[in-house]
C-alpha cells in the first residue's frame, strides 16, 4: 500500500470489532483446538477473524 497507516485504519474501520485480530487471539484458538477441551470438535473450520469472513475486501486501487 502507498500509505500503510491509512490502509490499517481502513481495515480497522471495516472490522466488526473495530480492530484487527491479535496474534494472541489466534494462538488462544490454536491452543483450544489442540487441547482436551476440543476433543469433541470435529470437521470444523474456526474463523478467528473478528467477523471479517463475511465481508468483502476493497477492490485494488480503491
Amino acid at each position: 500500500a502507498d500509505d500503510p497507516e491509512a490502509e490499517r485504519a481502513a481495515l480497522n474501520a471495516r472490522q466488526p470489532l473495530g480492530r484487527l485480530v491479535t496474534a494472541d487471539e489466534v494462538a488462544a484458538a490454536i491452543a483450544y483446538l489442540a487441547g482436551p477441551a476440543a476433543a469433541s470438535v470435529t470437521g470444523t473450520a474456526l474463523a478467528v477473524d473478528g467477523g471479517m469472513q463475511g465481508l468483502r475486501l476493497r477492490p485494488a486501487g480503491s
